[in-house]
């Protein structure tokens, strides 16, 4: 799947082999994103997610929401998550995504990582639902944090970098299928993030 992205002068392509990256460090005005943070943190319904790892289940090391448009239901580590209904504010935010990359999207998953040792280890969004060759359109919010991808079978190719507040980062094509990503954990003291990563769930395609 190619995106027409929009590529402002600010735009950054995450240069991988076999991926489309494009990070927006600036997507969003800092103050806006600061006042969506705030009203995100405070009005979302945060919930543990319990999840199975390892021959078990327990509980994910951050709070997640999951937000998204009737039937738009979601499978991830055997547990099924069935949306919340849009709020205004995510409502907006869809709209601009889907008017700048020409990509619709009908759910969103919001995580709250309230500190440091808060993390999302290393995964790819491949479930079938998300079709083929997912877009995903990340927005995050609040405390920097370090974002880092491997390619799932050439350890040589990986890369590491920062999401800053208000930034928005795409990733299309192959990426989900060739590369593994995470949100490692950090000892140093960061202030709480908010991500949203917005997607297409087609419920018919799950196995």
């Amino acid at each position: 799947m190619t995106i027409p992205l929009p590529l402002p002068a600010n735009g950054i392509d995450v240069a991988l082999p076999g991926a489309s990256l494009t990070l927006l460090p600036d997507w969003l005005e800092r103050e806006r994103a600061a006042r969506l943070f705030d009203e995100l943190r405070d009005t979302l319904p945060w919930s543990v997610h319990r999840l199975r790892m390892f021959g078990r289940t327990v509980d994910s090391p951050r709070l997640s929401a999951w937000i998204g448009d009737p039937g738009a239901t979601y499978r991830y580590s055997g547990t099924d998550f069935a949306p919340h209904p849009w709020t205004e504010a995510l409502s907006a935010l869809r709209e601009r995504l889907e008017r700048e990359l020409e990509v619709p999207f009908n759910s969103v998953l919001a995580n709250l990582y309230r500190t440091g040792r808060d993390a999302m280890g290393w995964h790819s969004d491949d479930e079938p639902e998300l079709g083929p060759q997912p877009a995903i359109a990340s927005v995050s919010l609040g405390g920097v944090r370090r974002f880092a991808l491997k390619h799932r079978q050439d350890a040589t190719l990986r890369r590491t970098f920062e999401l800053p507040h208000g930034s928005l980062l795409v990733m299309a094509g192959d990426t989900q299928h060739l590369y593994r990503h995470a949100l490692p954990r950090t000892a140093r003291e960061v202030a709480p993030r908010i991500n949203l990563t917005f997607r297409w769930i087609e419920p018919a395609r799950r196995r």
